[in-house]
């Protein structure tokens, strides 16, 4: 059976996903790798373990299928900066998006007519989160790695260096770091002058389509695969969820609640917000015939993983499906809004719609009569109307959608999704594909075969 992969490094985990001709879903390896945080405030994971862990999804993966994949596309969660030296060995681990090191730069930066300008050129809202603030900070606290690098990378980056001995990275994931214009599809010398680098310290930037086939025969042989194979070096997790999703028109968006929240549409120009609260990313540059796609929207820091929290400290347990059912009850008596009670879900500060990396959660109106369920609805109701928030600005900006393509570990609740439905006002469509950015990597494939932009750059 011939079969495509979609290989998604994402934040926790990387999954290898095979795909059959039709899309239908084969096989899936999930790899999980820890995150270090040796300070507060600081998220940090180990490059090479991440490398191992997609190595070992992708063995693994190909030996359940028996045989090697047409393809590989490549999705990866955005933001994450990696110093490496003149041998590509790390001078840093990966400092993720979830990083905060760098708020008091990024706080500074932001509302400057600098910063202004960077958001409006580069689409990326001025965050701690990005790499343009990360690389500053790195040029003011750690001036010797600084200095030392040789270049500056993300995941995906590294991960493309280790596989085939080259630097690069696709023109979407670059859109992300707040230091390349997508429109002109150059390095943003603004931002550049601002973290203290030239271009040549970043890797080469190509188009999503571009194919990578000079595998190192070492990791050919460790994975089962030929030398040849085709990898295309892919776009971003953000991006390729929109296009996993089907989501390519306007009118549609996608809801994205996993460990971290998104709020996504896809249009055919950038769309910039006054109030810099949403971002403008790059999925496909102008095509022969065809113009550009951005993915614009917004990102909360706060999903699922403030849902755990409450279930941990509240339960005692860790959040499932049966035990939302068992309390399911309880929730569905209490009307909506909670009778006054309150939650706001920014427990890891925030990014859209407040942008403010000092943000903290809280509960507010309580009164004698709210139970233990009024405190359950609360923080499913605050994580939804923080990300109908995203919305209502981007309904403002972008235009206005009628449907929602939800996806995300969210959708395993089904009272979770009706409440979303409920507060957005919208009709609510669940992925039956789980395949997610996966899918979009290895849709990627069609799109090439259908445009003829192989090897494009």
């Amino acid at each position: 059976m011939n079969y495509y992969v979609g290989l998604d490094i994402g934040t926790s985990s990387v999954k290898a996903v095979a795909f059959g001709e039709q899309e239908q879903l084969l096989v899936a390896v999930t790899k999980a790798y820890p995150t270090i945080s040796l300070k507060p405030g600081w998220q940090e994971q180990e490059p090479e373990q991440v490398f191992r862990a997609a190595v070992f999804a992708l063995k693994k993966m190909v030996a359940k299928m028996g045989a090697a994949p047409v393809g590989i596309g490549l999705s990866a969660a955005m933001h994450s900066l990696i110093a490496v030296d003149g041998k590509g060995q790390p001078l840093t681990r990966s400092i993720l998006w979830s990083d905060n090191r760098a708020a008091a730069i990024a706080s500074q930066l932001k509302g400057t007519p600098l910063g202004q300008d960077i958001y409006r050129h580069t689409g990326t809202p001025i965050h701690p989160m990005s790499p343009l603030p990360k690389l500053a900070w790195l040029r003011q606290n750690e001036p010797t790695v600084f200095h030392k690098a040789h270049q500056f990378l993300g995941i995906k980056e590294y991960l493309v260096f280790r596989l085939f001995g080259e630097y690069f990275t696709d023109q979407s994931m670059a859109s992300a770091t707040g230091l390349f214009d997508a429109d002109r599809l150059a390095w943003h010398m603004p931002s550049l002058e601002y973290a203290g680098i030239d271009a040549a310290l970043l890797p080469a930037h190509v188009s999503p389509f571009y194919v990578l086939n000079k595998l190192k025969p070492t990791f050919a042989k460790q994975i089962g695969i030929p030398t040849d194979t085709s990898w295309l070096i892919g776009a971003s997790d953000g991006c390729l969820a929109n296009l996993g999703a089907g989501v390519m028109s306007p009118g549609e968006a996608v809801l994205s609640i996993g460990t971290s929240g998104a709020l996504r549409l896809t249009t055919n120009k950038p769309v910039y917000d006054p109030g810099e609260r949403i971002f403008n990313y790059l999925l496909f540059p102008p095509r022969p015939g065809k113009s550009a796609s951005y993915v614009t929207g917004g990102a909360s820091n706060n999903g699922a993983v403030v849902y755990e929290w409450f279930c941990r400290q509240f339960f005692g347990l860790a959040p499932s499906a049966k035990g939302m059912e068992r309390q399911r009850l309880a929730m569905q008596k209490i009307p909506m809004g909670c009778e006054g009670l309150r939650f706001q879900p920014h427990l890891l500060g925030e990014r859209a719609p407040l942008w403010d990396a000092a943000a903290t959660g809280s509960f507010e109106g309580i009164r004698p009569y709210h139970t233990l369920a009024h405190f359950h609805r609360a923080v499913l109701e605050g994580i939804l109307l923080n990300m109908k928030q995203i919305g209502d600005v981007l309904e403002v900006v972008a235009g206005p959608f009628h449907t929602i393509h939800a996806n995300g570990g969210f959708t395993k609740m089904p009272f979770w999704v009706e409440m979303a439905g409920e507060i957005f006002g919208k009709k609510i469509v669940v992925s039956e594909n789980e395949g997610g950015p996966a899918l979009g990597a290895a849709r990627l494939f069609d799109f090439n075969r259908n445009t003829h932009e192989y090897g494009i750059q």
